[in-house]
């Protein structure tokens, strides 16, 4: 979980879980809120405004209460964000594995994290810390492994290869959202940017000296039709990642267990 100084971690543990006593206190007038609501309500504003319009008081005014009546259900924005995440991942849609060849398996899951990160954009731009342990996190990471039932690799290889597959997956998005991003600061689609910048290239570029990054360059901007190609990159990548997981399976392989290998 993300550390923030004065949030109390195992409060944010126990609201995670929505343990006993981790909510607002019953003092005072009844609570007109509760703490699926805020997470709700943040989600929504880092949805359409990414982690740079998130904050406790944005969340307080589109709840419509106080920045300190805020405080009392959530301790900080890191515990927010914990909050958020698990949510969403709660959330996500489930495929079933059985019956289903290992590698399809991997690729629905890799699918699935892929969604999860165009439907909340802000879960790339998110700093990388330790996962929140709520029931989301849990909940995600019991279904992908089980992804590689049936494969003979022990538990700290499975473990590994699900962490190389997501890390994957999240290097294709953390792309993906910084080019959407740079393409939204400078108005430019790439189009407009390179035809912008086509004329200076083409005085300072030589292709005597950089005859590969012409050539080769060249062909992959018209193959599509841009510098950068997330789905290529998607599709692409996520094959070589199945042809190196081929290699750690294929010598293990053991009899299916809910799937077929």
């Amino acid at each position: 979980m993300a550390k923030e100084p004065g949030v109390d971690a195992a409060r944010t543990l126990r609201l995670l879980w929505r343990e006993p006593g981790s909510g607002p206190s019953r003092r005072g007038p009844r609570q007109a809120l509760s703490i699926d609501a805020v997470i709700e309500a943040a989600t929504a504003l880092a949805d359409a405004d990414g982690l740079d319009g998130l904050t406790m008081r944005s969340v307080a005014q589109r709840l419509g209460v106080t920045p300190m009546t805020l405080y009392t259900y959530v301790p900080g924005k890191s515990a927010l964000l914990d909050l958020m995440l698990d949510a969403a991942y709660l959330r996500m849609p489930r495929e079933a594995h059985d019956g289903v060849p290992w590698r399809a398996r991997l690729e629905t899951v890799a699918r699935e994290n892929r969604a999860l990160y165009r439907r909340h954009p802000w879960v790339a731009e998110r700093p990388v810390s330790r996962p929140p342990l709520g029931p989301g996190v849990m909940a995600k990471y019991e279904h992908e492994l089980a992804a590689f039932d049936g494969l003979g690799l022990d538990d700290v290889t499975t473990d590994a290869a699900l962490t190389y597959l997501l890390g994957f997956v999240d290097s294709v998005a953390r792309a993906e959202f910084h080019a959407r991003a740079a393409a939204r600061d400078s108005a430019l689609t790439d189009d407009q940017w390179w035809a912008a910048h086509a004329p200076v290239l083409a005085t300072v570029s030589d292709p005597s000296r950089y005859p590969r990054a012409a050539r080769i360059g060249s062909a992959a901007g018209e193959t599509h039709q841009s510098g950068y190609d997330p789905e290529h990159a998607f599709t692409f990548g996520l094959g070589r990642v199945l042809d190196g997981l081929a290699a750690l399976v294929g010598p293990r392989r053991a009899l299916p267990e809910g799937g077929t290998p």
